[in-house]
Order: C-alpha cells, then sequence, then structure tokens
C-alpha cells in the first residue's frame, strides 16, 4: 500500500473522491510523520494536532455526503509562522514578539485555504522576521536539510521545504522576498513558485515592500497549481492585489502526470513547441559548482527534447545586490524600530547588523534603489519581448552547513553573496519557479529556476509541468524519515 504521506494533493483529492481514503486517515499519516521528522529536521514551530483531526474529520463528513467545501477539501496543508493563521501565535521566529493574542485573523491566502476546507496543520519555521536565505531563529532554533541533518534546509521558508519534502503535507505556504520560496526549494528538493507580485494577497503588509511574495511550496508543479487556484482569490485588506485569473493554473498546465518512461521519451516531445528560452548557465559571470552546471544544463536540454527554442544567453543586466541591500535593509530596520533596547537585545545578532546598516541609508538612497529596480525591471521586460523563459540555476551551490549565514570560507558575509540567481526577480517582480533537476555525488539537491515575464506565471508552471511529466525530478527523493544523512539515498547523481 502508498504510504498516504507520499501521496500529493491531486492524488488525496482523486482518493478522496473514489472513497479509498479518507482525510482523517491521511491527516492521521502526515501528523505520526511530523512526530518522527521534528526531531531530525526542525521544521514545525508549532502544530495544533488536535484541530487539525478536527478539520479532518469535519472534511470526512463532506466527503460522506458528497458535498467537499472546495478544491483542498481535506488536503493537510502547513503555513509557514510569517503568516497569521487565526487561532495560534505568529511568532516570526523572534523572542520579541509576545505570545498573547488576540489571534484572531487569518492572512488573505489562509483564509482562501480555510474556505476551501485544507486541514491546516500549524506553523513551519522561519529565521527571525523571514531576513536571510538559511532558517535558524533565536525563537524556534535551526531547521536542517532532509537529505542530510547537518545541513541547512534553506530559507526563509525553510521549514515549509523541509515539510513537504519528507511527507509532512504536501503543500505549504511560504513567503519570498529575495529567493525565500526558491532557495530552500532547491536546496531541499521540492517545487517552489514565486508568483507575479499581487498575484497572491498579502496581510499585513510586508515591512520589506513590494519585494515579498506568497507563494506555493509543493510536490511538483501539478500540486502548484492547485493550490494557486485557492490563493489567489480577492482580499479587499491587500490595496496591491492583481485582479483574479481567468481560466484557472491548473487549466493551463496541459498534459497528464502519467509520467515518461525516460526524460528522453517522445512521449510528450511538443509539450512545448514554439517556446522560446533563453539559458543562462551564470547570470554574466556568477562562479557556478562544477555538479551544479551539469545538472542544470541536463534539465535545458530536456527543455529542448520537449520543443522549446533554447538560445544560451545572458540577460544583460549587472548584478543589483547594492540595491537590493538598500531595499532589504531599511525594511529589516523597520521591523524592528518599535523595539526598545531591551527588546532588540533578543535578536538574532546578524539582523541587528542588517537593520543598523539599513537605519543608516539615506532618502535619497532608497530611492536610487527604486532607480536600479526599475531600469532592471525595463531590462527584463525588453528581455521577455524576445523571449518566453529565461532558465539559470536555482542557486550556485547545494546545502551547505546548518547554523550558519555563508558556507565556510565564503568571501561573502550576508546570504545574498550565495543567491545571484534569486533576488534580482523579486526586484523585477517577475514569476520564478524553483524545480529539482539532479542530486550531487553526495546526494544533494540541485535546482533549475524558470522566469518569465510579469502576469506570465501560468507559463511558469506549464513548462516546469512538463519538466516533471518528462521524469526530470523522479530521481530526487529524500533519505526515509528516521535516516541520518544523504550517504544513505541510493538516487543517483545530476547529469547520470
Amino acid at each position: 500500500m502508498t504510504d498516504l504521506c507520499d501521496l500529493t494533493a491531486v492524488e488525496l483529492i482523486e482518493a478522496y473522491e473514489a472513497r479509498t481514503v479518507s482525510p482523517v486517515e491521511a491527516t492521521r499519516a502526515v501528523l505520526e510523520r511530523i512526530e518522527k521528522i521534528q526531531p531530525r529536521v526542525n521544521a514545525f514551530a508549532r502544530v495544533d494536532a488536535d484541530e487539525a483531526l478536527r478539520q479532518a474529520a469535519q472534511s470526512a463528513g463532506r466527503w460522506a455526503r458528497g458535498e467537499p467545501r472546495g478544491l483542498l477539501d481535506g488536503v493537510p496543508v502547513s503555513v509557514k509562522d510569517i503568516l497569521l493563521l487565526r487561532g495560534g501565535p505568529t511568532l516570526r521566529g523572534s523572542l520579541t514578539i509576545p505570545e498573547d493574542g488576540p489571534w484572531a485573523e487569518d492572512a488573505p491566502a489562509v483564509a482562501r485555504l480555510r474556505e476551501h476546507g485544507a486541514v491546516l496543520l500549524g506553523k513551519t519555521t522561519t529565521p527571525e522576521f523571514g531576513w536571510k536565505g538559511v532558517t535558524d531563529s533565536p525563537r524556534h532554533g535551526v531547521t536542517s536539510n532532509p537529505y542530510d541533518a547537518g545541513r541547512t534546509a534553506g530559507g526563509s521558508s525553510g521549514g515549509s521545504a523541509a515539510a513537504v519534502a519528507l511527507g509532512a503535507g504536501p503543500l505549504s505556504l511560504g513567503t519570498d522576498g529575495g529567493g525565500s520560496v526558491r532557495i530552500p526549494a532547491s536546496l531541499c528538493g521540492v517545487f517552489a513558485l514565486k508568483p507575479t507580485y499581487g498575484r497572491v494577497p498579502l496581510y499585513p503588509a510586508s515591512p520589506f515592500g513590494t519585494l515579498s511574495h506568497v507563494g506555493p511550496m509543493t510536490r511538483d508543479a501539478a500540486d502548484a497549481a492547485l493550490l494557486m487556484d485557492v490563493i489567489t482569490g480577492a482580499d479587499w485588506r491587500d490595496w496591491s492585489q492583481l485582479a483574479q485569473p481567468t481560466g484557472g493554473f491548473r487549466a493551463a498546465l496541459g498534459g497528464s502526470r502519467g509520467g515518461l518512461s525516460g526524460a528522453n521519451s517522445g512521449a510528450h516531445s511538443g509539450a512545448l513547441s514554439g517556446l522560446r528560452v533563453a539559458f543562462s548557465p551564470a547570470l554574466g559571470g556568477v562562479p557556478v559548482d562544477a555538479e551544479v552546471a551539469v545538472a542544470v544544463r541536463r534539465a535545458v536540454g530536456v527543455l529542448a527534447e520537449l520543443g522549446a527554442e533554447v538560445e544560451e544567453t545572458e540577460p544583460g543586466f549587472s548584478d543589483p545586490v547594492e540595491a537590493f541591500h538598500v531595499l532589504w535593509f531599511s525594511g529589516a530596520a523597520r521591523v524592528v524600530q518599535p523595539l526598545d533596547a531591551e527588546r532588540r537585545a533578543l535578536l538574532d545578532p546578524g539582523l541587528r547588523e542588517v537593520c543598523a546598516q539599513g537605519a543608516a541609508y539615506s532618502a535619497l538612497d532608497y530611492v536610487a534603489a527604486v532607480d536600479a529596480r526599475m531600469a532592471l525591471g525595463h531590462t527584463m521586460g525588453r528581455f521577455h519581448a524576445t523571449y518566453d523563459l529565461l532558465v539559470t540555476p536555482t542557486l550556485p551551490i547545494t546545502a551547505f552547513e546548518a547554523g550558519v549565514e555563508v558556507p565556510a570560507g565564503s568571501a561573502h558575509r550576508r546570504w545574498t553573496g550565495w543567491t545571484p540567481f534569486t533576488y534580482p526577480f523579486n526586484l523585477t517582480q517577475q514569476p520564478a519557479a524553483s524545480l529539482p533537476c539532479g542530486l550531487s555525488s553526495q546526494g544533494l539537491p540541485i535546482g533549475v529556476q524558470l522566469v518569465a515575464a510579469r502576469h506570465a506565471d501560468a507559463l511558469v508552471l506549464r513548462a516546469a509541468h512538463a519538466l516533471y511529466e518528462a521524469g526530470l525530478a523522479d530521481a530526487v527523493r529524500p533519505p526515509a524519515p528516521g535516516a541520518a544523512s544523504a550517504s544513505s539515498n541510493s538516487a543517483r547523481p545530476a547529469g547520470s
């Protein structure tokens, strides 16, 4: 019998419809999985098992009557501890936030989950206020990688990535202000989409402004499309939200998840026919690990086999890290501005450093960063007049030691030094996804990033779905829960 924790959300809904599985059975299995993995990876900040089982029982009753509430009725879902979840505290990884409520409001995307009958498991871990690209915090400690507990899960949605990778619910909501769903997705071997800014309503507004997006973290692109059809519902609390998309994301996928006998099978050879793809292996000169480079190039080869017209080229911009730092560090400074000296002493030391830097910027510095951002957006707009997709590595490296901001020996002090492929597309607000494309010789996941023009979220999902159907990610599986390290993973290495 298939382990219920291995089923995708799409497969769970099919099983509920067929009456072969109940939401209570699925939720119990996921809660047992959480108990098993939590000591190893620390993916959850809070789990409310009683409430999850209550919701599952209600869902089971609806399915028994043939009256499911919505698209996710009975599917277990977790929520990053940045987003409000009614009934419990949202602590954002910080000792500065008191647990007393009232906690009476859901974030817009969480409200849509509830309306569609999802079973809400609890909150996943995040670095303090989601400020960096790894997941450790003064409040909840270090979150580890599902493939090797001594390595980082990435961040800032690291708890969500680890949970999804290890079967602790097929769906999770993350946030992404500089790569925060794509970074951990790449390091943990799962799928993540940063949608076009405003596509998923956000409330309260992020202190990081229009850099921060809410996005799905899932097993595959089909589950992400299903989740997007739920969380893109309108919410008046976000004044910057986009209009509800027409047609739906699942309908735009094409194909079926039956899978192929191998990535070179011709069964779906025309799935991406005519798609214009630009492949940038180093985004103008980023040093990329050799195994990462091989795996990403292999993924691009699969795109070509699926009918895409691939050209190796560069989008033509220089690293916008300084502009990003001004905007990001200023936002961090705004987060802690209300705190007195006693509470500031409780902050992550690295966060205190970037807040001090952010507070030192002038208004002119900020406006100059906005100017740089607009110029970058113009460059990418022109680029996408020629190319439908830009493909890059998601990260230039695989997972490194847990509990540190940068890899040992790095020339950089901050997490942006090893994430140059992700934060540019927060500046431009474009949709960007990461999906697994292989494993390193150490058994660690490698991610490939797909980027499209603003509003072309459905295109990113369709291309990613075609890659899943072609079997690109089939070899990327974490060790069984309870396994000690990546060395026990027998999946084939990248490029093999």
